[in-house]
């Protein structure tokens, strides 16, 4: 095995601007109606709606028809689990815009009702086993599943649970005139992606995923990606990643947050979600706060050392450890000019295609590192700060944070990627997220 080596700062890193509210394109129709978007069934990779069995909801089929001209869909630039979630999704709108604002009364927050998080599960599914072209667009290198493009899956498919019209069909906000406007969700955050055991591209894989948690204008997507081997004895055994995301709403025009329907847990898993999703909100909350405090360094020692060996670094490079590196000396960064292709279909360039940058990205910086392709563990947190259009000059920046070597066999990899938007025009470069 090749030795890996320490990453060491040079210098502290500057902290990050405190979040800032989404400030949305485009207004989203009015939507209205009682089920999930029925589709064409028979192809794969295929999405499904769990409710009720008075509110069945068809497969959703990734090659159905466009309903749009192929050069104004979005979906088609990205894979087919996301390009039907999308179609599903957009057909919740066009349904809401032939029914009409104007049927609906704005919601007051007031009268928004509870609603069971097992209405909201949604599930997709990939025939991996069969399905030899679905295969060869999700298998990497080293016939192994490309993390990038199923991250990308994962951001579509919590996006559509979020417009669920169990949850926010009849939600709308109310303007001065007395006229009402659809909500819009946007990815906050995105908390533990954590990756249990490795994930196969040759057997079929299922995504799941449900609303765990509501608060006064935000809600949490919990979702699961199961995949059943001879290994695997149980369902629990199956689960090889979960993930959760953080939405809010907002007020289509005004961009401030909006009111939406709570959640009523009802059995103990539903309400054991609930409760880590309000702990994690919590420490969310806490971090925000902190960001434009002094805080104090709780391992402040440990640092004091690790900046002197950077410092021998600097200014005796012919004395300095063999078994160490500086940090900016593991950098690796790209940049891009976002694509009209690259958008979701809000207008706005897709969160899991800017995700699946900076993953690829965080990849190749630790491949460089180490020497060896290496092995996807979690993902701490992803951070949304301001929204990103079309046209946009990004410049992701990547780097080896931190190390750890408490099992050699294993040594941990820890690196950040900080996503800036650069307008040469202005001469300003701003963090997104």
């Amino acid at each position: 095995m090749t030795p890996l080596r320490r990453a060491l700062p040079s210098r502290l890193l500057s902290k990050l601007p405190p979040f800032e509210p989404w400030t949305p394109l485009a207004r989203l129709s009015t939507t209205t109606g009682d089920g999930a978007p029925a589709a064409t069934a028979g192809a794969t990779p295929t999405a499904s709606s769990a409710a009720p069995s008075y509110e069945s909801s068809p497969p959703i089929d990734a090659g159905s028809s466009i309903r749009k001209p192929i050069s104004l869909w979005p979906g088609m630039y990205f894979s087919p689990v996301t390009n039907a979630l999308w179609e599903a999704r957009s057909k919740i709108f066009e349904e809401a815009g032939d029914t009409g604002a104007s049927e609906n009364a704005a919601s007051l927050e007031s009268e928004l009702v509870p609603r069971s998080p097992s209405r909201s599960r949604t599930s997709i599914f990939y025939k991996f086993s069969s399905d030899y072209v679905l295969r060869e667009q999700y298998r990497n290198p080293w016939n192994e599943i490309r993390m990038g493009k199923l991250v990308e899956d994962l951001d579509a498919l919590a996006g559509t649970i979020c417009y669920k019209p169990f949850f926010l069909w009849d939600q709308h906000c109310s303007s001065d005139d007395g006229t009402t406007r659809p909500l819009l969700l946007v990815t906050a955050s995105v908390d533990r992606m954590v990756l249990k055991r490795p994930i196969r591209i040759d057997t079929d894989l299922q995504i799941a995923g449900a609303v765990t948690w509501v608060g006064r204008s935000s809600m949490e997507i919990q979702l699961e990606v199961t995949q059943s081997t001879e290994e695997t004895q149980n369902s629990l055994d199956s689960v090889a990643l979960t993930a959760n995301f953080t939405f809010v709403a907002r007020d289509s025009r005004t961009g401030k947050s909006a009111p939406i329907n709570r959640i009523s847990p009802e059995t103990e898993r539903e309400k054991l979600l609930w409760q880590e999703a309000e702990k994690r909100n919590k420490m969310r909350k806490k971090k925000r706060e902190e960001r434009n405090l002094d805080t104090k360094i709780e391992d402040l020692s440990r640092l004091q050392d690790l900046l002197a060996e950077g410092r021998v670094f600097c200014d005796l490079p012919a004395l300095a450890d063999r078994d160490s590196i500086l940090i900016r000396d593991t950098c690796f960064e790209n940049s891009l000019i976002c694509q009209p292709q690259q958008r979701n279909i809000h207008g706005r360039i897709f969160g899991g295609f800017l995700m699946r940058r900076a993953f690829e990205l965080a990849f190749s910086t630790t491949y460089a590192f180490a020497g060896v392709a290496p092995r996807f563990v979690e993902v701490d947190h992803v951070d949304f700060l301001r929204p990103v259009d079309v046209g946009n000059f990004l410049r992701l920046k990547c780097c080896v944070l931190y190390t750890e070597l408490d099992n050699p066999a294993e040594p941990l990899i820890n690196v950040e990627v900080v996503a800036h938007v650069m307008q040469p025009e202005l001469r300003s470069s701003e963090v997104e997220w």
